[in-house]
Order: structure tokens, then C-alpha cells, then sequence
């Protein structure tokens, strides 16, 4: 799957070639001044997915290097157009279950172990990015527990059929609390579905925090000159 936030994300097919670019018959369409209308491709060969630029005029980037050639992507990866970063992530089947659409992808992020009854979800941030979970949570209507164990601690964030009802780091509960753990790019993260809580200081979809969370990111690299 890609991600690039605010926009859904879009689930890769390997036997269909993904075109990203501004224009409007692109797959994916970038709000990006710098991006080309058809700035770069994804598509799958070899029992990988591979990303290549299309002659663009800014050139595309995957993980801050020079795209100089077609690249096998790995889960986790950063493609940089222009200002606009598109995250490829593979997921899993439990994350496929997660947003009602069973598929059939590799278990190679998350582990799906029994909880009693329920089934949880865990995996890391380095591979699927804090964003790109909570959009797929969102995306299935889940309700439960999201917890994060990163070097800032422990956190949480609790949803309801998809929306955020209410978050707790250590510095901070609420809305605030959600965009500080959506600015995590590493660490380990834990879904139990159906955990339900008594406490409620947001109401809020995850795209409205996820703006929010870039918003404060921009900032911060502004301010170290970024």
C-alpha cells in the first residue's frame, strides 16, 4: 500500500502499474507544486514492487537518495516528490482484516497473537508509520486501544468505530496527546480491539489530527533550519 497523508491510502495491485503524479488521471494525485504530472511509477516485477521516475523535472527520492534508476522498495520507505513524502508499507493479513477488505498479502509486519477471545495487531513504526496505522484503523471502523512504547515513553490512543475519543502521553492527554504520538517516527505500537475507555477529550477523525501533527513537524524543522 502507499500512503500520503491526508489522502486514503491506496492498496497496490501487482498486476496494474500505479502512476503518481499531479495530474488527475494519475492513480495517485499529489497537491504538489513540484511534482510533474507524471512524476513517478510503482509497479510490481519479480515478486517485488519497484518505484522509477518518469523523467520528472524535480526527480524523484526514496529515502532522501537520488532516484537514478528503477529501485525495489522495502517496507518502510520514503518516496520524496517535491515537499510530499508517499510511505510504502506492506500489510499484512490481520491489517487487511483490520480494514474489511481480507487480502492476500505476506505476514512480514505485524504478528497477529490471540488475546483471549480478540486478536491484537503489533509491529513497529520504522516499517509502517504511526500515520499510515491509524489511517487503516480509521478505514475499518475499529474500536480499541492503540498503544505505543517509543523512547518518550509509554502512550495511548483509544478509538471508536474509527474516530479518535481520546489520547494520554506523558506529557499531555487529548488532542494535543494524539498529534505529539502521530509525530513518532520509531517505536513499538500494540491494537486491542474492543478496549473501551471511560475518559473522552477528543472527537476528532484521523485526518484532522494527522494535519495537525504535520503542521507542528513543519514547524519544528523550520525552526532547525530544515
Amino acid at each position: 500500500m502507499l500512503f500520503a497523508p491526508p489522502s486514503p491510502p491506496l492498496r497496490l495491485d501487482p498486476e496494474r502499474e500505479v502512476v503518481i503524479g499531479r495530474s488527475r488521471a494519475c492513480e495517485l494525485t499529489l497537491q504538489a507544486g513540484q511534482a510533474s504530472r507524471r512524476h513517478a511509477a510503482v509497479r510490481f516485477d519479480d515478486d517485488h514492487f519497484r518505484v522509477r521516475d518518469l523523467g520528472s523535472t524535480n526527480g524523484t527520492f526514496v529515502n532522501g537518495e537520488s532516484l537514478a534508476s528503477e529501485r525495489v522498495l522495502q517496507p518502510g520507505d520514503r518516496i520524496e516528490i517535491g515537499e510530499t513524502v508517499v510511505t510504502f508499507c506492506q500489510v499484512d493479513e490481520a491489517m487487511e482484516d483490520a480494514m474489511h477488505d481480507p487480502g492476500e498479502g505476506e505476514t512480514i509486519l505485524m504478528v497477529r497473537p490471540r488475546l483471549g477471545t480478540q486478536e491484537a495487531l503489533r509491529g513497529n513504526f520504522e516499517q509502517i508509520p504511526s500515520f499510515a496505522v491509524l489511517q487503516i484503523l480509521e478505514m475499518g471502523s475499529q474500536t480499541g486501544l492503540l498503544s505505543v512504547e517509543s523512547a518518550d515513553g509509554s502512550s495511548s490512543i483509544w478509538l471508536e468505530k474509527g474516530r479518535l475519543i481520546h489520547a494520554e502521553t506523558s506529557k499531555s492527554e487529548g488532542f494535543d496527546a494524539a498529534a505529539e504520538i502521530l509525530q513518532n517516527t520509531s517505536g513499538r505500537f500494540l491494537f486491542e480491539p474492543g478496549r473501551e475507555v471511560a475518559n473522552r477529550t477528543i472527537d476528532a477523525s484521523v485526518t484532522e489530527v494527522i494535519l495537525e501533527a504535520t503542521r507542528l513537524m513543519d514547524e519544528a524543522a523550520s525552526r532547525n533550519g530544515c
